[in-house]
């Protein structure tokens, strides 16, 4: 999945995977992490999710990294934030209050990049990538994440064979596979959502999972 396809999906407003409010499992399940208020939280291929801001009125530092300057900016406008810009190593930072975007590749990002971030939120990173590239994002993870960071992923689960990606699907054995090394991993919810991608359906879907995941580090 190259960089380009990314970019021309955020030109061309071809933003289907955007969600118009914060993800319910995240509502849900992140308060059961116990993440101490005040810790920062990385966020993978953020886009201009909403759950940044929720995450930030959670008393959260929020730190999201996303290729699309596009997507960035368009967080900022529609949150009427006038964010403070800096360069910072291979990334143009912007920032307001609680809430970072790094701008740039999410593989450039370093250990000193990160390590104010006790926690982790996945929503969207691990579905968005093709399977060579998911084993490097989750060697990625292990290597700048300090031991004992705690974490949120959800899934999707369907047949590939049926409906092109991305999002793509990760099967809960592949989860199991890519984090069992260096990740203790608890299923918190699977969740039958075809009914509810009607979108998914017209596409030739027969199935669709969801599935969330707490994970922690060491």
């Amino acid at each position: 999945m190259q960089a380009e396809f990314w970019h021309q999906r955020w030109a061309s407003d071809q933003i289907g995977f955007h969600q118009q409010k914060t993800n319910p499992y995240l509502e849900r399940f992140w308060p059961s992490l116990a993440v101490e208020q005040g810790a920062g939280v990385l966020v993978p291929l953020c886009g201009k999710s909403l759950d940044l801001v929720w995450l930030a009125k959670q008393g959260y530092d929020v730190k999201g990294v996303e290729l699309s300057e596009k997507a960035i900016e368009d967080f900022f406008n529609e949150h009427q934030l006038t964010p403070a810009i800096r360069q910072q190593g291979a990334f143009n930072v912007y920032s307001a209050g609680p809430v970072e975007l790094w701008c740039g590749d999410f593989f450039a990002l370093t250990a000193a990049d990160v390590a104010d971030c006790q926690a982790l939120y996945d929503r969207a990173a691990l579905i968005a990538l093709p399977p060579a590239m998911r084993e490097r994002y989750v060697q990625h993870l292990q290597n700048i994440l300090s031991e004992g960071c705690i974490g949120l992923l959800i899934t999707l689960d369907y047949d590939q064979a049926e409906v092109e990606g991305p999002p793509f699907s990760v099967p809960d054995d592949e989860v199991q596979r890519l984090f069992a090394s260096a990740w203790q991993l608890e299923t918190l919810q699977t969740c039958d959502v075809l009914g509810e991608s009607w979108k998914f359906v017209q596409r030739g879907g027969s199935r669709l999972d969801e599935r969330v995941y707490r994970l922690a580090l060491g």
